[in-house]
């Protein structure tokens, strides 16, 4: 048989996202149509590290068996499925999508690869990227977020996935014939269809769509003296610079979110109190302070923890996203690894300081409680637990934790301020800094490590008139890996370079 005779898929798909029903649904439309079909899959290495690989070859029915390939070959694809985003970079990148071929067919939602995620910064990988590459690699694309439009019929990607294959008229076969194999495919057949139908009719997107901003900020309602302090805050917002406020009134709403009215007046008061000091020709250092102020002071312990892992928004999102039905029962597991500095940051200062300073009565509590506990969130006692620690918001300015980030706030925007004046590039860069620090526990202690890092050694470079540039280049070092150690060679390098290589 001719080799052009021979039409060859192959699908990049990760656990979860029904490659194998996808695969079995092709297979079957060939064999129906008087085709012969074969397929095989090669798994990947896990399920964020590689995708399994579906492959089929099919052709016309003849009177000698046609003898099919095993798995795809570069430059050698017809048509390539990809289930994700990045997947299709990989396919990409691997050299099973050619411009004079290939038809390329791929979802445009995002899973964020675990290289992404371990990132300390943002390492999410550029969507327009992936677009370009698309459009420049295949002969012909189809990109379309077929996740969603999967979930908007109550069905899986893999459904909406056979719906663009259909809609790309690469197979010699019509949707009616599509549509016979989904109406045989069991008790989901009229969801899988709805899906299908869905994607048959949705245009290609040309570049990444923007971001959903879906809110479920509701209108402030409670008692008229509360309210009253609210919109006295909201009128102090006003006086302040144009370009800032709705970064203000973002921050002023988690502070009160994190605490109370008074905690946000204590965050406004402060933004006010640096407004009056910032030069006019850097609005832009009020917005940054704006952002990661309201941010320090909504740091992440146990009771806020609690506190999220509690609210109804979050178990809405989760019976979304497993797409929940009635007659099913969800389980939530909630894992938790505290250590003795989160016990004794729920103590009172002088209880908690008590403890860490014996390193004997230290390692005694740290011997019981430094476990990992998984608790059962959708059980009562499991529920009642985390409901009644995230609960504790009243008890959280009483604690040792509250007092050491309170200290350590005010520490930060004393060093901003000794440069705000002079040096107010260095100073816009020292608030940036901020977003160094992030989580709780084991996290959070890395992060505030380099945190300190980078201020241990600002004397090092605060004369130079570079300096700005050198804290911008730390910060980023900070960001590169988890333990510092880009960092540490950053310094090194400003060491090295003021002070002249050792001797040898």
């Amino acid at each position: 048989m001719a080799q052009d005779q021979i039409i060859k898929l192959a699908i990049l798909a990760v656990g979860g996202q029904g490659g194998g029903v996808l695969t079995n649904w092709i297979v079957d439309l060939a064999e129906q149509n008087g085709w012969v079909a074969q397929s095989t899959a090669v798994a990947g290495v896990a399920q964020r590290t590689g995708a399994t690989i579906y492959y089929v070859e099919m052709a016309p029915q003849q009177e000698k068996r046609p003898i099919f390939s095993l798995a795809p070959s570069v430059g050698d694809v017809d048509i390539l499925i990809a289930a994700e985003l990045m997947e299709v970079g990989r396919a990409i990148q691997r050299g099973f999508v050619s411009p004079n071929r290939t038809c390329l067919i791929g979802s445009s939602h995002r899973l964020h690869a675990v290289s992404e995620k371990i990132n300390p910064g943002d390492g999410r990988a550029e969507d327009q990227v992936i677009f370009d590459a698309a459009h420049k690699s295949a002969q012909s694309v189809l990109l379309h977020n077929y996740d969603r439009l999967a979930i908007q019929n109550g069905s899986y990607i893999s459904a909406s996935l056979f719906g663009a294959l259909a809609a790309s008229e690469a197979l010699p076969f019509t949707p009616t014939q599509f549509e016979a194999i989904l109406e045989l495919s069991g008790r989901a057949a009229a969801r899988s269809i709805a899906a299908f139908k869905a994607a048959l009719k949705a245009e290609p997107l040309t570049a990444p769509e923007l971001s959903e901003q879906t809110s479920t900020a509701a209108k402030a309602q409670g008692p008229q003296k509360l309210m009253a302090q609210w919109d006295a805050l909201q009128q102090r917002i006003a006086q302040l610079p144009n370009e800032c406020q709705d970064m203000a009134l973002a921050g002023l709403k988690k502070s009160i979110e994190f605490q109370d009215v008074a905690y946000g007046e204590h965050y406004l008061t402060t933004l006010e109190r640096f407004a009056r000091k910032v030069p006019a020709k850097h609005p832009d250092i009020l917005t940054e302070l704006a952002k990661h102020l309201a941010n320090a002071m909504a740091y992440d312990d146990l009771i806020r923890v609690a506190d999220l892992k509690t609210r109804r928004q979050r178990l809405t999102r989760i019976e979304s996203e497993v797409q929940l039905q009635s007659a099913d029962g969800l389980k939530l597991t909630e894992y938790f690894h505290p250590r003795a500095e989160e016990i004794c940051g729920l103590m009172p200062p002088k209880l908690g300081r008590w403890f860490e300073d014996s390193p004997k009565r230290f390692a005694w509590l740290d011997r019981r409680v430094n476990k990992g506990r998984r608790i059962r969130s959708n059980g009562f006692w499991g529920f009642s637990t985390l409901y009644l620690l995230g609960g504790l918001k009243w008890w959280r300015k009483h604690t040792l934790r509250d007092q050491i980030e309170r200290d350590h706030c005010a520490a930060w925007l004393a060093e901003i301020e000794r440069h705000l004046a002079d040096h107010p590039d260095l100073a816009l860069e020292l608030i940036k800094c901020r977003r160094l620090i992030k989580g709780y526990s084991d996290t959070h202690h890395r992060s505030l490590s380099k945190f300190a890092r980078i201020f241990e050694h600002l004397p090092l470079v605060a004369n130079l008139p570079d300096a700005a540039d050198w804290v911008r280049r730390w910060r980023d070092a900070a960001l590169m890996d988890e333990n510092g150690d880009a960092l540490d060679g950053a310094i090194k390098t400003v060491e090295i370079a003021l002070k002249g290589p050792p001797d040898a």
